[in-house]
């Protein structure tokens, strides 16, 4: 039998499956590190710890199996910079993908660049996460660092480097740079032009699917596995989420409830969003999608349980949840800013309608629904392009919640699949091994066999009626706090 290893770099930890070819788990395991803030709004990690992680969960997945695994592939956070010198030295922390710090060289790019010519370049705007504005704020305050750029890297792809020793990326982790042009996938050279690089210093691109190299002796005599073992490059981490959810046919969509939280819709043919507030990347499956992302999902959740109130019992707060009504009560997730639609930093998390009656747990349903209407809004905008799910899966963390399940059905009124395998990236990296070492023909045949539901959550009219009117009144409030940011 054999084996494939997915990888998913996420932003808390490192995450590895070992899985046949049917889909089916061997063993998982994770390795934790740290975030570090060095100011206020800032982001980093060090490179070499996700390194550690890595040879940490490689060693426990390899284990007894040395001669069967045939192929690694990766998923990971998207948008940080990693940049390498001349001698493959990590010059600085990586800047990641929730890094507030470019407002001033975002503002730059859609304002005097122009939101058009953006467009017209790469099929997006500059949001401050993206890697481009990164770019230009590293020339214009670490001009030390920056001069001694020789690769310039996403974070899953850094890893793929170390084990293959190919300087690559994908096209679906590369259309979050800002630095793609991602209808005819090719690096732009009027954006590295404005960006003030060359395109040596970026890597070679591949589809997701692609086999990149061959694992170097040294990783594969520490891993006791065989050199022989593939690299393929694998995915950012919504891509390979949807793989891993079969999101791979035109139309399909899912939602992902992790740190972040995405709105992903499958497309055969790649599409502009007219107003830029949905980012239009290339799929894992060698064609595009349309992807909302909000920056505050689960990790909303996490915030008012842990850090507000307390306690890490999601199980006692999930029974009480389930039973609140939160009348009035309305929660705008924006803790860490907002991405889609608004493309604000300076947003800021609220709850609105309290009274001197409102409990925990109706407190703690406005955080989940409040979640929900901003991953609508982001699907608002796709219908307004005439895009328009029948339904839609759901994975991420948040997903374990069954009230959660049952109020993004109501909010968003469409039938809410859960799979019957949810490991989220690391599980889509893993099949899009499988189809780069030929085990099936393409992506979408390795999901039609391997992907299955285990339940639908079906929305129920009364309360689509009653989110519905509460949602208009939701729509209402950015607007208007916007001015007191």
């Amino acid at each position: 039998m054999n084996y494939y290893i997915g990888i998913d770099l996420g932003t808390s930890s490192l995450k590895g499956i070992l899985c046949d070819v049917k889909g089916n788990i061997i063993r998982q395991t994770s390795a934790d590190y740290e975030v570090y803030y060095p100011q206020n709004g800032w982001t980093e990690q060090n490179p070499n710890d996700w390194l550690i992680a890595l040879r940490k969960v490689m060693k426990y997945l390899s284990r007894d199996c040395s001669h069967s695994v045939k192929g690694i592939s990766f998923g990971g956070q998207m948008h940080g910079l990693v940049v390498l010198d001349n001698k493959d030295n990590v010059i600085r922390p990586c800047i990641l993908w929730n890094d507030g710090r470019t407002e001033k060289q975002t503002e730059y790019l859609n304002n005097v660049i122009g939101t058009q010519t953006l467009s017209e370049l790469t099929g997006n705007i500059a949001f401050a996460g993206f890697t481009a504005p990164k770019l230009l704020w590293l020339y214009e305050n670490e001009r030390g660092n920056f001069d001694r750029i020789s690769k310039i890297m996403l974070p899953k792809d850094y890893l793929a480097y170390m084990l293959s020793g190919v300087f690559a990326t994908d096209y679906s982790d590369a259309s979050g740079m800002l630095l793609l042009d991602v209808k005819n996938k090719c690096w732009s050279q009027k954006m590295c032009e404005i960006c003030r690089i060359n395109r040596n210093q970026l890597p070679t691109l591949y589809e997701s699917y692609q086999v990149i190299g061959s694992l170097k002796k040294q990783f594969a005599e520490e891993f006791g596995l065989s050199d022989n073992v593939k690299i393929i490059i694998g995915a950012g981490d919504n891509a390979a989420a949807a793989i891993g959810t079969g999101t791979v046919n035109n139309g399909s969509c899912n939602v992902s409830l992790g740190t972040s939280g995405t709105v992903f819709i499958a497309q055969d043919e790649f599409s502009v969003d007219k107003a830029n507030a949905l980012h239009s990347f290339a799929h894992a499956n060698g064609r595009w999608h349309l992807m909302g992302c909000i920056l505050s999902a689960a990790s909303a959740r996490k915030w008012w349980l842990e850090d507000i109130l307390g306690t890490d019992d999601y199980q006692a707060d999930e029974q009480a949840v389930a039973e609140a009504d939160t009348q009035e009560i309305i929660f705008l997730p924006y803790l860490s800013g907002e991405r889609s639609p608004h493309n604000d930093v300076n947003a800021k998390g609220a709850f609105v309608g309290l009274t001197s009656t409102a409990t925990k747990a109706q407190m703690g349903r406005a955080v989940m629904e409040g979640v929900a209407f901003a991953i609508r809004d982001c699907l608002e905008v796709a219908l307004l392009n005439r895009v328009k799910p029948e339904c839609t899966n759901l994975c991420g963390g948040g997903a374990r919640s069954a009230t959660w399940r049952q109020i993004f059905a109501d909010v968003l009124d469409l039938p809410v699949n859960i799979l019957t395998t949810e490991q989220g990236p690391s599980f889509g990296a893993a099949m899009l091994a499988m189809v780069g070492c030929c085990e099936y023909d393409n992506v979408q045949s390795a999901a039609q066999a391997i992907v299955s539901v285990k339940q639908t959550v079906y929305p129920e009219k009364q309360r689509v009626k009653r989110y519905n009117e509460k949602y208009a009144k939701f729509k209402r409030l950015y607007p208007l706090l916007k001015q007191l940011y």
